[in-house]
């Protein structure tokens, strides 16, 4: 049996929608219906700080005013929703700590405002700072901590992120 065909557009609501994400849109719109598929929209918003209220309805609308319908997406649920990322947390939790289990990610402590403090440092040797495996070695990360710290820290709810374990 040959599964229908699912093409998404994922814009994240951080202000106007612009020609570039219309044009993406239109050509995985076109795609699906030309393969009898379905065009998800998902709405990108993990990146909280980047937010504007009212984007995502103007994403919605400019995608009706260019005649670009989605199949599923906000207000048209289907059975792989939700379609905002940042309902989907707790999907992806289960295979974030798999990755982690498995060796191929790793919990950072580090804040927004020690990476930038991190570049700085870099800028001033003539340098680029690069989160690369040499340079998060020295970072606040469960590679350069103890199991103990580390879960103490995440005992106490300390904000992390994951992130890939990259070579």
């Amino acid at each position: 049996m040959k599964e229908k065909i699912r093409v998404r557009f994922a814009p994240s609501p951080t202000g106007p929608l612009h020609i570039g994400g219309i044009r993406t849109a239109l050509f995985n719109y076109l795609f699906a219906k030309k393969h009898g598929g379905d065009f998800i929209l998902r709405i990108e918003d993990t990146d909280q700080n980047r937010y504007v209220e009212g984007a995502e309805q103007y994403i919605i609308d400019a995608l009706e005013w260019c005649g670009i319908p989605y199949n599923e997406g906000p207000g048209r649920e289907g059975k792989f929703g939700p379609y905002r990322q940042s309902e989907r947390k707790h999907l992806y939790l289960k295979y974030a700590e798999e990755l982690i289990t498995k060796g191929k990610a790793y919990y950072a402590f580090d804040t927004s405002d020690t990476l930038e403090q991190h570049r700085k440092e870099h800028e001033t040797k003539g340098k680029t700072f690069i989160y690369n495996w040499h340079n998060r070695l020295k970072l606040d990360n469960s590679l350069s901590i103890s199991p103990n710290e580390l879960k103490k820290r995440l005992d106490s709810g300390e904000d992390h992120v994951i992130r890939f374990l990259t070579p």
